[in-house]
């Protein structure tokens, strides 16, 4: 059974398998990462694992199995930008896993935990108009679309949640 858990610096393999692995996936529908990232990736998860440490964001995997360090990651969902009251809320599957309710069930994880745990009360999303799959995550899961931007030159939607 998957489970959510707060990133800690023993996913760091897992997480780079995940990223390297779904890269090409990821990029049909929101900006590649580029290069650096997967050259960088392990100073750049020890600074972001200081920063989760000081409360600014809180990052976390998803992994298959019975939550050993072995486990592989299928999903990150992370709330980045905390401050007063709120965080944006982004999110990833990878694509073997996708289409299965994952997504939904995680995001309302994050939702429940963002509440209780960290004190928020409002989450921020987007997404670009062609990934449907995200949209309906961010539908099934109480955002509501609050108007229109881009992301990486792509026409995209933002949203909105209120955590009570």
């Amino acid at each position: 059974m998957p489970e959510l858990q707060l990133l800690r610096l023993d996913h760091a393999p897992a997480l780079l398998a995940f990223e390297q692995e779904n890269r090409a996936y990821f990029a049909a529908s929101i900006p590649d990462r580029g290069d650096s990232y997967f050259t960088d990736f392990a100073a750049r998860h020890g600074d972001l694992l200081t920063e989760q440490g000081a409360g600014l964001h809180y990052f976390h995997v998803l992994v298959s199995g019975d939550g050993s360090t072995t486990d592989e990651v299928i999903g990150r969902f992370n709330l980045v930008d905390v401050a007063d009251g709120s965080a944006e809320l982004g999110y990833r599957m990878a694509e073997k896993a996708a289409g299965k309710g994952l997504a939904t069930e995680a995001v309302r994880s994050v939702c429940v935990l963002a509440a209780e745990r960290y004190g928020l009360t409002s989450l921020r999303a987007m997404t670009t108009h062609d990934n449907p799959a995200s949209r309906a995550v961010l539908n099934r899961t109480g955002f509501v679309a609050t108007g229109e931007t881009e992301i990486g030159g792509r026409p995209a939607t933002t949203y909105i949640r209120t955590l009570s």
